[in-house]
C-alpha cells in the first residue's frame, strides 16, 4: 500500500485512489466537488490548540 501526502487544493491525479482529508476545518474557498475528497476525518486531525 502506498500513501501519499498532498495538498487538498491539488487536482486529483490519475494514479490517486482514495483521497482522505485530515483537518478540523474545511479548506477555505474549496467546494466539496472540486476537492474530490472521498472521506473527511476531522476527528483525528490535530486539536485547535495544537494547530496554533
Amino acid at each position: 500500500m502506498k500513501i501519499s501526502i498532498k495538498r487538498v487544493y491539488e487536482a486529483p491525479a490519475e494514479e490517486d485512489d482514495t483521497r482522505i482529508l485530515v483537518d478540523r476545518l474545511w479548506p477555505r474557498g474549496l467546494t466539496k466537488e472540486k476537492a474530490a475528497v472521498d472521506t473527511w476525518l476531522k476527528e483525528i486531525a490535530p486539536s485547535t490548540e495544537f494547530r496554533k
